[in-house]
């Protein structure tokens, strides 16, 4: 027989003792653990949870401590936080309230994440070389995502409003969990069949939507895996990726051509808004009308015109005639006045002529005479003249050196009125 309580507590009280007991046995407490579902609502105060391998606990940090923070928290960071153990009484939930965090390394999803990028990054598969511009008209559009997600209702509900002309094929897959990464994988692939004009029936997809709605790191694991992003990076036509929110990067962001902050802007960059398609044609339209219509107002003017003129014809002859003798005249005077000023032009000719050759003589003159006077100067017998005699030997040699000579040598010595025979002695 179960003995009568000796106390009934009411639901706040006891949740008020359990939070006291905790506060005497645990508080102040150090933790290390991964940062999961990170978020700052708009009065400054974050809410997260602190994860290992066998637990998790709920953690609230206010905004006096967060505005302290000297590093920007992500899901899948390894952080140590410090601060007291409560029970958030509205729930009934265990809650740490942290006064403090510092980054204690990065979390195993977190490093898994960065060591594929890098790897990924390294074979070139996120290079801006290998991105496509988007259609502004696709003749369909593909999507892939899970049938009950918001993110297939927020994108259907943009392209009804923007493109309700253009059709939609979806490849429906999972977005979370276990075997996600391989059925989004072969919804890809499924859609690749229905991009090449193959179907005569149905129009190709000429650009493919990859999107889910936001979360947690762990929820949006599966676009972190290098499979899919190996088939993404095949795609035959341009993938926009429009997972998770603007401050969430997997992956597939990086291998698509183009990355959407959620999945709603993905379908508005899928296609130019009908509406817009309107207006640009209304503006063209009107451009092309009130081209036509000057066009026709200034044909209409060159007809009044020409009415007018064929009903003068007089006038139209008299103008015509004037042009005709001033023609005449200049025909009847132009031979006089050609060879008049062919004449001149002769003379002018004759002048110049003469005046160069005269000109031409003269200089060659006075070069003659330049050259005669240096030709003068170099006469070996005006040195002769001057005292000098020339030696040469038998054979008419010049001597000029004292070694050209030797006792009893025969020499000829040339002055200014003869030659010497001479013996060296």
């Amino acid at each position: 027989m179960t003995e009568p309580l000796s106390v009934t507590w009411c639901v706040s009280q006891l949740c008020r003792a359990v939070a006291d007991a905790l506060d005497a046995r645990f508080n102040p407490v150090a933790v290390r653990g991964e940062l999961s579902g990170f978020s700052r609502a708009a009065s400054g105060h974050c809410y997260f949870s602190l994860k290992d391998e066998g637990g998790q606990i709920r953690c609230a940090m206010f905004r006096r401590a967060a505005g302290m923070l000297d590093f920007s928290p992500r899901d899948g960071e390894l952080v140590e936080v410090r601060g007291r153990l409560g029970v958030y009484e509205a729930r009934g939930d265990l809650q740490l309230i942290v006064e403090s965090m510092s980054r204690a390394g990065q979390g195993a999803l977190f490093e898994q994440f960065l060591r594929l990028k890098a790897k990924l990054e390294a074979e070139g598969l996120f290079e801006a070389s290998r991105k496509r511009e988007l259609p502004t008209q696709p003749r369909a559009i593909g999507v892939v995502t899970s049938l009950g997600a918001a993110a297939w209702h927020d994108v259907m509900t943009a392209l009804q409003r923007r493109v309700p002309h253009i059709p939609v094929r979806m490849a429906p897959a999972l977005v979370q969990g276990a075997g996600a990464a391989a059925t989004l994988a072969q919804a890809l692939q499924s859609l690749y069949a229905w991009t090449a004009e193959d179907h005569p029936t149905e129009p190709p997809v000429d650009v493919i939507l990859l999107v889910r709605g936001g979360g947690s790191i762990e929820d949006l694991w599966a676009f972190n895996d290098e499979q899919l992003a190996r088939v993404i990076a095949m795609s035959p036509v341009p993938v926009i990726s429009g997972v998770g929110h603007e401050t969430d990067f997997t992956i597939a962001d990086f291998v698509a051509d183009v990355r959407a902050p959620t999945p709603t802007a993905a379908a508005e960059m899928a296609a130019t808004a009908r509406d817009e398609l309107l207006q640009v044609a209304e503006h063209f339209t009107h451009r092309l009308m009130h081209g036509v219509q000057r066009q026709l107002d200034r044909q209409a003017q060159r007809l009044d015109t020409v009415t007018a003129r064929l009903g003068r014809p007089q006038a139209v002859l008299a103008r015509q005639s004037q042009p005709l003798d001033r023609l005449a005249l200049r025909l009847r005077s132009a031979p006089a006045a050609a060879l008049t000023g062919g004449r001149h032009g002769l003379e002018r000719q004759s002048d110049r002529l003469q005046h160069g050759l005269a000109l031409t003589l003269q200089q060659h003159a006075q070069r003659c005479e330049r050259l005669d006077l240096r030709l003068a100067a170099l006469d070996p017998h005006r040195v002769l003249e001057r005292g000098y005699a020339w030696l040469s030997d038998s054979e008419g040699h010049a001597l000029t050196r004292v070694g050209q000579l030797s006792a009893g040598q025969n020499v000829q010595a040339t002055l200014a009125d003869g030659t010497v025979p001479l013996v060296v002695r």
